[in-house]
């Protein structure tokens, strides 16, 4: 995850600094369990994606994957994991407002724990998302919900941040939902996310 202004940038390459990975270097559970959605060529955007996991693991599948962080190190990180796995993926160090975000130009977009974003930068982030996939692509979104306050396994402390079915459901106007679910799981992504959680999936697809 990342944020769109220097001590943002800052604050990631801090959490990214040490030699273990801060989210593990498996693939999100909830990707995992969706990514057939995308065919093997498919063209795939990771946003926002830290030190490489899921990206990684997209790549190993036979997708052609784009991806970006603001934080530096984590996308140094991020290469070295491809590297090491033997997978290309392309990456670039971005926030989000300086992402290029082509129209119309992706067969997926992957968003695992973005939760970084203010309600402001969120709405931009997701329009944009929308506007990025090809008509019959689909978004993965994976976030937790308020009640992780309670929990805190990971995520932000700010409620604003967090997501409800209703929130996204008028978040993504212009993309059929497929599917979206509210539960609860044990999860186990490095340090940074680990234990119960009260987490929300999205599947969407531009019509």
């Amino acid at each position: 995850m990342s944020n769109p202004t220097p001590d943002a940038a800052d604050h990631w390459n801090r959490r990214y600094a040490s030699e273990d990975f801060l989210f593990g270097t498996e693939a999100n559970a909830w990707l995992q369990a969706n990514a057939g959605v995308w065919p093997r060529g498919a063209r795939v955007l990771c946003v926002a994606d830290g030190e490489g996991r899921n990206s990684v693991w997209l790549a190993g599948r036979g997708l052609h994957v784009s991806a970006f962080d603001i934080a530096e190190v984590g996308v140094a990180k991020a290469r070295r994991l491809a590297a090491h796995h033997g997978v290309t993926v392309g990456f670039q160090v971005s926030g989000v407002d300086d992402f290029a975000w082509p129209e119309a130009a992706f067969d997926g977009i992957a968003a695992i724990f973005v939760q970084f974003a203010d309600p402001a930068l969120r709405e931009r982030m997701f329009s944009r998302m929308a506007a990025s996939l090809k008509p019959g692509g689909t978004l993965l979104l994976q976030g937790y919900t308020p009640r992780q306050l309670h929990y805190r396994t990971g995520g932000p402390p700010q409620v604003e941040h967090l997501y409800t079915p209703e929130l996204l459901r008028g978040a993504f106007p212009t993309l059929e939902i497929v599917t979206l679910t509210e539960y609860e799981a044990d999860v186990a992504e490095g340090s940074g996310h680990h234990g119960r959680s009260a987490l929300i999936g999205l599947v969407a697809r531009r019509p």
